[in-house]
């Protein structure tokens, strides 16, 4: 039976065992509501993400939210888990996610948010609702559709209504929902491998404020800073001091979340930057001069954040001349988790021209993938892979070689890894081993018919690649990749490549963000 089939139907079960195992309303429990929309918004990319790619990826409601998440490792996993520490009774509403990509139609703004408030009014004793949203989202008409979303919410709930709200490490905070909102914090740590734990820490916020224990002020601040993704890894310089640092103010009793965002420099929105939002207990002041504080650390690292990456050629021959494998190449203009294409072909052309041995590369192609199962396992295949996107990401590779392995792209991720998911699809996905390929040694094109982030080694080893035996691995990222990879790299290499992510600002075009932004022309 598929994944998503099996979910429908144990949806229903999981509900009902949800309130006879104890969860029942009861009068001693706060009702919670959960519910989510989370996207993060390239505005450089043509692409429109509508309902079809909402419902393709994520488009869950009522019971159908748990069977998804209360297995996994997100932050709604989170919530989910809170509510049994903490003592909550659930409500799920609906959640809705897709890949990131372009600017998301108003339709589905609307369709959400609407449906959302529907199921909340539907349901008149509820204490509070813990929101999910990603923080980076920009629709046709919004330019801060998280905003939008809150404001929405409250507007509908009255003034009182209790919304705490996760967001990712990578949102684009804006003040107008920190002003609309009743306490905000994000994910500490990228890549994400902290969701769930962010999830519990909102559930326990909210609990708190259900049961009148604390009552939340918030304030923000943001350093106009350009922090590129390459930079935004949080488990060393320059960004670790500031990751320590609010973790160390959150073991204070007067603080109840004090977070630290990187910034979504993909959107050219007016909020792109970094912020700081800390969370006290009925202290404005406190949360004022810390939040002023940390984004001073934050504007005194400004001469640490400089790029100086090689380009696609010079990092093929610098991998193929490493002692020690696998290698890493990071293709940082094509970062799917970034709203890239997934099909950029600048460092596949020049593993291919250089004749480099032992590669792995995953590219979106749906029709090369139906070439390769017209030629079926073991066939010819002789196609021109990638590049057919637009022409911002190179032009298609001739490739030569055969069939290896035609599968249905599902696979499931038990650890703790970016995205938090547990349940993984990239579509029918075709194996080729290219020209030049040995029996130990083989050159692994992975060729995927849904574009898919590369958060999860099992990418891989779920198509019969053993990462560790490879020379290099090729992933279409910026940070997100490390918790899955770091562990069996060798050396990690990032590489400077145009397209629709790319980490260079000298090769980008801003006509909306703040100005003065420090690190842009």
């Amino acid at each position: 039976m598929p994944a998503a089939l099996l979910r429908l139907f144990v949806a229903p079960l999981i509900l009902v065992a949800w309130i006879f195992g104890g969860s029942a309303v009861a009068q001693d429990k706060p009702l919670i509501a959960i519910g989510g929309m989370l996207h993060e918004s390239n505005t450089y990319s043509e692409a429109r993400t509508g309902v079809a790619e909402f419902t393709r990826d994520g488009l869950f409601r009522g019971a159908e939210i748990l069977a998804e998440y209360s297995q996994g490792n997100s932050e709604i996993s989170g919530y989910i888990a809170g509510a049994q520490e903490y003592g909550l009774d659930l409500y799920p509403t609906i959640v809705g996610w897709a890949v990131p990509s372009g600017r998301v139609t108003d339709g589905v703004l609307d369709l959400i948010s609407g449906e959302m408030i529907q199921r909340l009014k539907a349901q008149p004793k509820l204490d509070g609702l813990l929101l999910a949203l990603h923080g980076a989202m920009v629709t046709e008409s919004y330019d801060s559709a998280d905003a939008e979303v809150v404001r929405r919410l409250r507007e509908a709930m009255g003034p009182d209504f209790p919304i705490v709200v996760t967001h990712d490490f990578h949102a684009n905070v804006s003040p107008e929902i920190v002003e609309r909102s009743t306490a905000l914090l994000t994910y500490k740590e990228n890549p994400h491998i902290d969701q769930r734990p962010r999830g519990l820490h909102a559930a326990r916020i909210i609990s708190r404020i259900a049961r009148g224990e604390v009552r939340p002020t918030q304030a923000i601040v943001k350093p106009w800073v350009y922090i590129t993704k390459i930079h935004q890894y949080t488990k060393s310089a320059p960004l670790l001091p500031i990751v320590e640092e609010t973790r160390r103010l959150e073991k204070d009793p007067r603080f109840l979340a004090v977070s630290f965002s990187g910034s979504y420099h993909y959107a050219d929105v007016p909020n792109m930057a970094p912020s700081v939002v800390v969370v006290t207990d009925n202290d404005p002041e406190l949360a004022q001069r810390e939040a002023e504080r940390l984004a001073d650390m934050i504007w005194d690292l400004r001469g640490q954040f400089k790029l100086d990456l090689p380009d696609a050629a010079t990092a093929v021959g610098q991998a193929m001349d490493n002692e020690e494998f696998p290698v890493v190449l990071v293709e940082t203009g094509d970062n799917i988790g970034g709203g890239g294409p997934g099909d950029a072909t600048f460092i596949l052309r020049e593993l291919v021209r250089q004749k480099a041995s032992g590669w792995v590369v995953a590219i979106y192609d749906p029709e090369a993938v139906e070439q390769a199962v017209r030629a079926g396992i073991g066939g010819e295949f002789q196609v021109e892979v990638g590049g057919k996107s637009n022409d911002e990401h190179g032009s298609p590779v001739p490739i030569r070689g055969s069939v290896k392995l035609i599968y249905d792209g599902q696979y499931i991720e038990t650890e703790a890894r970016h995205g938090g998911q547990r349940y993984l699809d990239q579509g029918l996905t075709a194996v080729v081993h290219v020209e030049g390929s040995t029996r130990d040694l083989p050159n692994v094109l992975l060729l995927v018919s849904r574009r898919h982030t590369p958060f999860s080694i099992h990418q891989l080893t779920s198509a019969g690649v053993y990462p560790k035996r490879q020379k290099i691995l090729v992933v279409k990222a910026a940070v997100a990749f490390r918790a899955a990879y770091e562990p069996i790299a060798a050396r990690i290499i990032e590489v400077d490549t145009p397209g629709h992510t790319t980490v260079n600002p000298n090769n980008r075009v801003y006509k909306n963000i703040h100005r003065p932004m420090y690190g842009v022309e």
